[in-house]
């Protein structure tokens, strides 16, 4: 048996425009000079220790109308080709067991997962709010994995982003690269799975 646990945004689904736009224009609007390129290199993880890296005082206010506008902006969330077909085939393998472990609360899986039909495809979940500590600690694959009743030794995290990554490791996984969203470089040298593509992730099970 494998046990998949997946990270949502950047993996499964295009969601960096959607959520990045809005801070972005959030942080300008209030005086913080960020440029975009600053601003994607906090993408993936919860959005309060988002905007505590980016150095944001008033956190708050801040993420109260940042996720005001995010509904302005769903238009440009979309699901990786190849997604679908590959859930798909894994869930209809009875040797598969899969998971999402993402930094979103379970309102935003609602807005922007459910509504593409992905969570069909999944036997558990796994929301920020579930837990103590957001990537790249640990917390929430563990608890992927409790929900999974799996064994970590048979249990692959799949990510898009380096905090991905050390969260699969700190709780003793193994971690596959989502390639259609990040290429390999020298900071994913411990990765053990470089996945090109969704369907090399059938090649797993």
């Amino acid at each position: 048996m494998k046990n998949l646990i997946f990270d949502v945004d950047g993996t499964l689904i295009d969601t960096e425009k959607m959520y990045l736009l809005p801070l972005y224009k959030t942080l300008n609007e209030n005086g913080y000079d960020i440029s975009y390129e600053k601003v994607k290199t906090v993408f993936g993880i919860t959005a309060t220790d988002a905007l505590k890296i980016l150095g944001v005082k008033n956190v708050d206010e801040i993420l109260d109308k940042w996720f005001g506008q995010i509904k302005d902006y769903k238009q440009y969330a979309h699901v990786y080709p190849g997604i679908i077909e590959t859930l798909s085939k894994l869930h209809a393998d009875q040797n598969n067991r899969l998971a999402i472990a993402t930094s979103k609360l379970e309102a935003e899986f609602h807005r922007d997962v459910t509504r593409f039909g992905l969570d069909k495809y999944f036997d558990a979940f796994v929301f920020s709010d579930q837990i103590k500590r957001g990537k790249p600690a640990p917390d929430m694959v563990l608890k992927g994995i409790e929900k999974l009743n799996a064994n970590p030794e048979d249990t692959i995290y799949i990510g898009d982003t380096i905090y991905d990554l050390q969260a699969a490791h700190a709780a003793s996984v193994k971690f596959a690269l989502a390639g259609w969203r990040t290429k390999k470089t020298a900071a994913f040298d411990t990765t053990e799975f470089y996945l090109e593509t969704p369907a090399d992730l059938l090649k797993l099970s």
